[in-house]
């Protein structure tokens, strides 16, 4: 007789949760990152990465290029609040198309994506509109390109040990001083960096 088989547990995704690299990451553009989970299903997963920041482009400058500020204009209402903005490097992946992690106090229907209590994502310009303005949400992030990967690819990535995990928020997850996120992220796990480093490096 056939054994019985036994229910499979429900599967855990990581949508809101923070991935981040292992120092053994061996992809330049995943050293040394930490990712914010927007969508994980069987099918597959999407993230913004939240520690890299364009060296070629600011928030304002993006504004102009898209023509929500036009040149010569006196900017926008809320320009004196964007300046130094930045634009952060979200992944590899469609990398002119723009994602915004925001706070939920501000919404589009039918367009913005509830990842979790307290943080959204919206990917239209009329949200970059609103920010201009000064009627946007109270916090976010801008990401050109996204982090993504196919159906089990995820689930590989973390059995080799290539990410850790850890709960999202939004202190560090809209914090300006992105120097510092990798280390505040493995701190919330109780992990020093300097100790995983050495670690990693022992045979």
């Amino acid at each position: 007789m056939a054994k019985a088989k036994k229910p499979s547990a429900a599967p855990s995704y990581l949508d809101g949760q923070l991935l981040i690299a292992m120092p053994t990451m061996t992809d330049p553009r995943f050293v040394r990152s930490v990712i914010y989970m927007c969508a994980h299903s069987e099918e597959g997963a999407m993230g913004l990465i939240i520690n890299q920041k364009s060296p070629n482009l600011s928030f304002l400058e993006l504004l102009g290029r898209l023509d929500i500020i036009p040149e010569g204009t006196g900017a926008a209402l809320a320009e004196g609040a964007l300046q130094g903005k930045p634009v952060h490097v979200g992944g590899p992946v469609e990398t002119g198309r723009g994602f915004v992690l925001h706070s939920d106090d501000y919404r589009i229907a039918d367009t913005t994506l509830t990842v979790t209590d307290g943080v959204c994502l919206t990917a239209t310009v009329e949200i970059l509109r609103a920010i201009a303005r000064g009627g946007g949400p109270s916090r976010s992030l801008l990401a050109l390109g996204y982090a993504g990967w196919s159906a089990g690819q995820l689930e590989s990535e973390l059995q080799a040990n290539g990410w850790l995990t850890c709960p999202a928020d939004a202190g560090l997850v809209f914090s300006d001083d992105t120097t510092t996120t990798y280390q505040r992220a493995l701190a919330k796990l109780g992990i020093d960096p300097s100790h995983l480093v050495a670690d990693a490096g022992h045979a």
